[in-house]
């Protein structure tokens, strides 16, 4: 039984070693410019003190880390994002359901403002929601958001989740040296269990 718990964790840490790292990315002196429905006239923001305007949908981080920094157009939503990459994403008003084709779907691009390039995006906490949201990774400097799938549990509260950058020296591709022992301790514990 000690083997097998041994290998265990052996087999545990081969592979957390050869996983893609994944680090908060940082937002800092990052502008953001924000589609929704495919259009900038869909979203205002708070640079533009969320007024219609040409450019409103181009924003800077709030420098109070206070509020928003952007809402949708009709105001069924707001976005906000942290210097780490946390974006919290809350339902402004009753979301209408079931949502229309194509409804509810943004893109937030960071053109070359950004420190590292965009790797992942994550959901972090969606438990004031039902449903998984559509998070994906536009490209190495724009996400985005299909928020049509879900059902909000409340009227005013929020789901996160998390832009990733790869890890200082990190890979997407686990090295073959962590893969080969991988399954080197997972032949093992095959093994030690078929003898248990």
């Amino acid at each position: 039984m000690k083997k097998i718990m041994i290998l265990e964790t052996l087999v545990a840490a081969a592979f957390a070693a050869g996983q893609a790292q994944a680090a908060p990315i940082s937002l800092e002196h990052a502008t953001i410019t924000a589609a929704y429905q495919g259009t900038a006239e869909g979203v205002l923001g708070l640079d533009h003190g969320f007024q219609p305007e040409a450019g409103s949908n181009i924003s800077t981080l709030d420098p109070l880390d206070s509020g928003v920094e952007f809402l949708t157009s009709d105001y069924l939503f707001g976005f906000d994002f942290s210097k780490t990459g946390l974006l919290t994403i809350y339902n402004n008003m009753p979301v209408p359901a079931p949502a229309p084709d194509g409804a509810y779907t943004l893109s937030f691009d960071f053109g070359s403002t950004l420190q590292a390039p965009i790797t992942s995006f994550t959901l972090v906490d969606g438990s004031m929601v039902s449903g998984l949201p559509g998070l994906s990774v536009l490209s190495n400097h724009s996400i985005g958001l299909d928020l049509g799938p879900l059902t909000w549990n409340g009227d005013f509260v929020s789901f996160s989740a998390q832009i990733g950058t790869g890890a200082p020296g990190g890979s997407d591709v686990p090295e073959p040296a962590s893969l080969a022992l991988m399954l080197a301790g997972a032949a093992g514990l095959a093994l030690l269990r078929r003898r248990a």
